[in-house]
């Protein structure tokens, strides 16, 4: 049976959108034998945009004070200090700075929950609708695989959320995905929160929002490093899916990954 002792994706209620705070996730990561968890909120922006899905700049000390007082409750156990970024070149003096920096980030989870088109930001998970919002999603997210800021990637295929039906384009923006992702030795997120949401109605049929079969097998084909997590949002999940996603890896001969936990 695939062992799982590790989660490097996990939320708070802070971001408005999950239930529990840091003791509630170390708690019950404990409870199911975990010895490395990453609390990996999405992180805070300078300007306190998309405050509706993450929590407020003002907020940043006491997450980072919550997951010290968690290593002082659970000393068996890793707990990494740890956001999920959005890229823009303006944040990452921020991101660098103040997260690595001053409060001592453990890494950084680069994500595309939104990406810019045509002057404008759109939401992933409804708006790449049209090959050419693809092909912006691509670029964008390459950019975010090339900056050294980003420890690995999360959902690469969150695409597949709206883009419902594997094309050519697909298949290029796959490609050029994982071409990037070898070329930059990042390693991309398999998420195994995609298996617990509402499954996608698509022309095709029903399938899972992600991880997203074509894209995992054609990503097979490059010699590329993955990491399988749970992408958590209640505490229960803490270690959920992760076996099926360390499985859905091993079937298709990619190689896990997980970070350098021997300094924290």
């Amino acid at each position: 049976m695939t062992r799982v002792s590790s989660n490097y994706h996990t939320h708070t209620e802070r971001c408005k959108h999950a239930t529990g705070d840091v003791h509630a996730y170390c708690a019950a990561a404990d409870q199911a034998g975990l010895t490395v968890l990453g609390m990996s909120d999405h992180t805070p922006l300078p300007n306190d945009q998309w405050i509706s899905v993450r929590m407020y700049l003002s907020e940043l000390d006491e997450y980072c004070a919550e997951i010290v007082a968690a290593r002082a409750a659970f000393p068996d156990m890793r707990i990494a200090t740890a956001f999920e970024c959005e890229h823009d070149d303006a944040w990452l003096s921020f991101f660098n700075d103040v997260l690595l920096g001053e409060k001592g980030a453990d890494y950084l989870i680069g994500a595309a929950h939104w990406f810019p088109h045509q002057g404008e930001w759109m939401g992933t998970f409804r708006n790449v609708i049209t090959p050419e919002r693809l092909r912006s999603y691509t670029e964008y997210l390459i950019r975010i695989i090339e900056n050294d800021t980003y420890a690995f990637i999360a959902h690469p295929d969150v695409f597949a959320a709206s883009y419902l039906e594997w094309d050519e384009e697909a298949e290029a923006c796959t490609r050029a995905i994982c071409e990037a992702a070898v070329a930059n030795n990042k390693p991309l997120e398999i998420n195994g929160y995609g298996l617990r949401k509402q499954k996608v109605q698509t022309p095709s049929g029903e399938r899972c929002v992600y991880p997203w079969i074509p894209f995992w097998d054609c990503a097979a084909e490059y010699k590329l490093q993955v990491i399988a997590n749970s992408d958590a949002h209640r505490p229960q999940d803490v270690a959920a899916s992760i076996v099926e996603t360390k499985a859905f890896a091993i079937e298709r001969g990619l190689q896990l990954w997980e970070p350098d936990s021997s300094v924290w």
